[in-house]
């Protein structure tokens, strides 16, 4: 999950899994994978350093299988 602020100073958390696209117009809009779209106050950069911090969180210790 990832914290973002909606442009009226409400926090809001939403699921990294759901994202679709994020644009910049001038705005910070993402765009979730049911359609929805909501305007933020983070930069394009800020919310892929989130997604990532949240990719690592999930993922950072999986090893991976070795081959037999």
């Amino acid at each position: 999950m990832i914290r973002v602020t909606r442009l009226n100073g409400a926090e809001l958390i939403i699921n990294g899994e759901l994202i679709q696209e994020v644009e910049s117009t001038p705005d910070t809009v993402i765009t979730l994978t049911n359609g929805k779209k909501m305007m933020v106050t983070e930069s394009v950069e800020d919310i892929i350093r989130a997604v990532v911090e949240y990719k690592r969180a999930l993922f950072g210790n999986m090893k991976i299988p070795e081959g037999d």
